[in-house]
């Protein structure tokens, strides 16, 4: 909760007070007047000030001009038992958040804390997330506070200006191909090119030719000699999206790569050298994968040189809000002023914050988006969020799997009853294509084109998949 200063001449206020917001969950320091106040407050930070007016020595006007002027924006509510028009309208020109007359309910009292609390919070993350985006320490729109997101940063700020190959892991929407291009951009190949490919996005030969390049007639339809993105990106950096998902061939070409800087276009016999920093990543857990005979240890080895792991979202809450934030931001300016939202309400952070987010950071920013889309007031409601943020915890597979009875099941034809309904819920909304179904259920295009097949559905191929 919030961290509060109570400034009151009177033992017993200040005892009762204490007793009061620590059982709301508060961190609550005292002073025993203002002299006392304004030391503290030179030395510690603090989300709200609660102080008496009338004191010995320093008094309310005091500690509120020392909080203005050292912990500028930070709440200050103002008490006194001589409540006068004058005195409430000093403080109030002065800044003061709130103004109580002795005696009050605690219930009020409770209420303007909670508020005032909640006012520092969100033009704090405001602040941070401004600097954020300014700060060259954020990397491209990577935002994070929370101490895995700073491992993160710390990571690229330490190897980015290196020439070491880099190994990211991450579930899918966590933001790797950002961090890879925080990489580059920050190091002193950005003058040269970035280029990227999706290691699961083509067929193995398709793959081959686009990494490598290929000669004229090593085909049937090679009408001419093609330079590979590898040979494009010379002097950059080429970055190996779900290189788990390379064919084993393509494997050992890599390996060539890393090795001795060369490799040699399809259909080709003179090796081409390359000067290329390299960055792979992957949502799989590659050294399962080696050890299932599906990934080449040596490559393994040869690219895990540095390894940055970016945590989920869900492990990673306190980031929320500054995302949300941000997407708020990004949205609205994408559509030209025509929203004129300003924030999102707590009731709707709380849903956010609440949610596991399978999907991670990219399922946020979708709902961001659709929710700046839908919204008709100022401040994002808890109606603009999708039905299934609030709470709901089974999923679309839970409702197809039978309840189990006395009676045996045959569980391999129930599985391949699910897989099959989620297949084709997939190429129903992807309008048949493969590759933005195989998207959908977070598969590889090899592995959606092999399921497809084998439940003999029908779906569509775009014409750069091969």
């Amino acid at each position: 909760m919030s961290k509060i200063l109570i400034v009151e001449n009177e033992k017993s206020m200040r005892d009762l007070l204490t007793i009061v917001l620590e059982k709301d969950g508060h961190e609550v320091e005292t002073a025993r007047n203002g002299e006392v106040a304004v030391d503290m407050i030179q030395d510690h930070q603090y989300d709200v000030v609660l102080t008496d007016i009338n004191m010995p020595r320093a008094n309310g006007i005091d500690v509120l001009d020392a909080v203005n002027h050292v912990l500028p924006g930070t709440p200050v509510i103002m008490m006194t038992a001589y409540a006068s028009a004058e005195t409430a309208v000093e403080t109030m020109k002065k800044g003061a958040y709130d103004y109580l007359s002795k005696p009050f309910k605690i219930e009020e009292l409770q209420l303007i804390i909670k508020n005032a609390a909640e006012k520092k919070r969100l033009a704090d993350e405001n602040t941070y997330l401004k600097s954020a985006l300014k700060d060259k320490y954020q990397f491209a729109n990577i935002i994070g506070k929370s101490e895995g997101m700073r491992q993160v940063f710390d990571y690229i700020n330490k190897v980015a200006n290196s020439n070491a190959t880099v190994l990211i892991g991450g579930e899918s929407g966590t933001g790797k191909e950002l961090v890879a291009k925080a990489l580059h951009f920050n190091s002193n190949r950005k003058n040269y090119p970035f280029i990227s490919i999706n290691c699961g996005a083509m067929p193995e030969n398709l793959l081959e030719s686009e990494l490598f390049g290929h000669e004229k007639g090593a085909f049937t339809s090679a009408d001419s000699t093609k330079i590979g993105l590898m040979e494009a990106a010379n002097k950059g950096t080429f970055f190996l999206d779900e290189i788990s998902e390379a064919p084993l061939s393509i494997q050992v070409k890599l390996l060539r790569v890393l090795q001795e800087k060369e490799f040699t276009r399809v259909g080709g016999t003179k090796p081409i050298k390359v000067d290329l920093r390299i960055i792979a990543a992957s949502n799989r857990d590659l050294a399962q994968a080696v050890k299932d005979k599906e990934f080449r240890e040596d490559l393994y080895y040869r690219l895990k040189v540095i390894h940055i792991q970016i945590p989920p979202l869900r492990q990673r809450k306190e980031d929320i809000s500054l995302l949300v934030h941000h997407f708020i931001t990004k949205y609205c300016e994408e559509y030209q002023g025509e929203k004129k939202l300003k924030s999102i309400s707590p009731e709707a952070i709380k849903v956010l914050e609440n949610y596991d987010w399978p999907g991670n950071v990219r399922e946020l920013e979708n709902v961001l988006e659709r929710a700046v889309v839908l919204e008709s007031q100022d401040t994002i409601q808890v109606d603009s969020l999708p039905e299934e943020l609030m709470g709901a915890k089974t999923s679309v597979a839970d409702n197809m799997v039978p309840s189990l009875t006395d009676e045996p099941i045959d569980l391999e034809s129930t599985l391949d009853r699910i897989e099959k309904k989620m297949l084709l819920g997939a190429l129903d909304k992807s309008d048949g294509m493969i590759n933005k179904a195989a998207q959908l259920l977070n598969l590889s295009f090899r592995s959606m084109r092999y399921r497809v097949k084998k439940h003999n559905l029908k779906g569509k191929m775009d014409k750069d998949d091969g």
